[in-house]
């Protein structure tokens, strides 16, 4: 295969993959002249199938820094078990003085968050969820927390047979067989 059709290839893997700019801020250095200004920029990647990563980047640039903090979570991207299109039990995820609430929720309900935990959750594919966010409403812990949420997550059957119980009793009431 040459190196064009390579190429190619990785081209259309980023096309799936869901990217999204969270938060962008100007932040400031002091040196011995004054100020020098670079941007920070948080950045979501998921495949909208159970993977989702974050990312910060940094650089004098918008753009530079929008590629930097997209790679980053490209790089960091983790898979979370789902249950259909929602998360399979509650969990509150942490990250400094932000705590974020992560419910699942049943079909149809659509994704109850603010912006910064909505872009974790979409990204990841999950698309029946409620949310809260407790304490801190500094957008980069949050999306920190709510990222720390996701990856706590564990699967059903997993849940269940620490527990020593039935898989239906674990599963969220919509979705038990009765």
């Amino acid at each position: 295969m040459s190196a064009r059709g390579r190429g190619r290839e990785v081209s259309e893997e980023r096309d799936e993959l869901d990217e999204r700019v969270v938060d962008i801020k100007r932040v400031a250095k002091v040196v011995k002249g004054g100020r020098r200004f670079a941007f920070r920029v948080v950045a979501v990647v998921g495949d909208n199938n159970g993977q989702v990563g974050m990312g910060i980047g940094k650089a004098r640039s918008v753009p530079d820094a929008i590629r930097k903090a997209t790679e980053r979570a490209r790089a960091s991207m983790r898979r979370i078990p789902l249950v259909g299109q929602t998360v399979p039990h509650e969990v509150i995820g942490r990250c400094g003085g932000a705590r974020v609430l992560i419910k699942p929720a049943s079909p149809g309900t659509g994704v109850i968050a603010g912006s910064g935990v909505r872009a974790v959750l979409e990204a990841a594919g999950v698309s029946n969820v409620l949310t809260k966010s407790l304490g801190s409403a500094n957008i980069l812990n949050v999306v920190k927390a709510a990222i720390d949420g996701v990856y706590q997550l564990r699967s059903v059957d997993q849940v269940a047979r620490e527990r020593g119980v039935p898989e239906a009793q674990v599963m969220p009431f919509w979705r038990r067989k009765r």
